[in-house]
């Protein structure tokens, strides 16, 4: 099993339990550090200290369940209004709303395209981009995130 899936069985209720919802988990090396992050959620928004609240829960069990040899930074942070969709259940959470997609390669000279979430289905993501609709299989996506309009 995964580090992140193994990080993520535990820290579900535990984040429950301070009450957010658990959004993604991520293990990842950036330069010579790594870092173990648990994005979390709850309606109205995440502030510090529910961050704080959720770190200071986790922390104990990590250090007893010790899931990571190497040393790690271990960070709790916000999903961001920005987030990441991922799982079937985030595209169908935020159907209707603004989107970047980014992609592997090119399409129409374009990397980045904005729109609207239009649908998923079998990791195929529809969304509106100007006046038209475009469908991306899976293997083209290489992200899709929820975009902020001012």
């Amino acid at each position: 099993m995964k580090v992140t899936d193994q990080v993520a069985q535990f820290a579900k209720p535990i984040v429950e339990e301070n009450g957010c919802k658990l959004w993604d988990v991520e293990y990842v090396r950036e330069g010579s550090e790594r870092f173990l992050r648990i994005y979390i959620d709850k309606e109205g928004g995440v502030d510090i200290t529910d961050c704080e609240n959720v770190h200071r829960a986790i922390d104990p069990v990590l250090d007893e369940k010790d899931p990571i040899a190497e040393s790690y930074h271990f960070e709790v942070c916000s999903a961001g209004l920005e987030r990441a969709l991922k799982r079937p259940a985030d595209f169908e959470q935020f159907m209707g709303s603004p989107i970047l997609i980014k992609l592997y390669r090119p399409r129409n000279g374009l990397k980045e395209i904005p729109g609207i979430l239009r649908g998923y289905e079998d990791g195929c993501i529809t969304m509106e981009a100007g006046k038209e609709t475009v469908t991306f299989q899976k293997s083209e996506v290489a992200l899709c995130r929820l975009r902020v309009e001012f």
